[in-house]
């Protein structure tokens, strides 16, 4: 077999493509992929990552209910999160006043027990309190959405729910790539 080098031309792709046939050529290993991410599920559009599965869990706006499998269980919560906001956005309820989404920042912080507990747990979420407080103002409009379309009885409420949830993640476009162990 002859590599011929100079055929590469550096193009986006043709330059990597280049590099690992000379790696190969030279029975050595140039190219070292990273993982930064790992997309869990697709859904609605939007990305769920294994951060986003981490950062709901380590700022408790989201659990695993003592799962078996906890990114599962949250995984799941945050599909079902992402179908709501669809509809949600869809019918644009009321938007939350600043106060009350301070309230639930002010709640988020109390589970720490210092600010550098929280600050840190931000940073190892890879998030910031601006996002935080997106998520919590999304949050409030989704709470206000259901109290909103589902006002009847507790029990009666939770069963709409539940019937409602599964219409939306059986016509939601989900992707799950999720693979326990993985």
């Amino acid at each position: 077999m002859k590599l011929q080098i100079a055929n590469c031309k550096l193009q986006i792709g043709a330059r990597f493509a280049c590099a690992w046939l000379v790696a190969a050529a030279l029975g050595t290993s140039v190219l070292h992929a990273e993982t930064i991410d790992r997309v869990l599920a697709v859904v609605a559009g939007q990305l769920i990552t294994l951060t986003d599965v981490t950062a709901a869990t380590d700022l408790g706006l989201q659990s695993a209910d003592g799962a078996a499998d906890p990114v599962r269980a949250v995984l799941n919560k945050l599909i079902d999160r992402e179908l709501v906001l669809a509809e949600v956005d869809r019918y644009a309820p009321a938007e939350p006043t600043s106060e009350a989404v301070d309230r639930e920042v002010q709640r988020v912080r109390q589970r720490f027990s210092s600010p550098e507990a929280f600050d840190s747990a931000l940073a190892r979420s890879g998030i910031d309190e601006a996002h935080l407080r997106e998520t919590l103002r999304q949050d409030l409009r989704m709470r206000a959405y259901l109290d909103q379309r589902f006002s009847a009885s507790p029990d009666q409420r939770l069963n709409a729910i539940n019937d409602w949830m599964t219409g939306l993640r059986r016509r939601g476009g989900v992707i799950d790539l999720y693979l326990a162990g993985r």
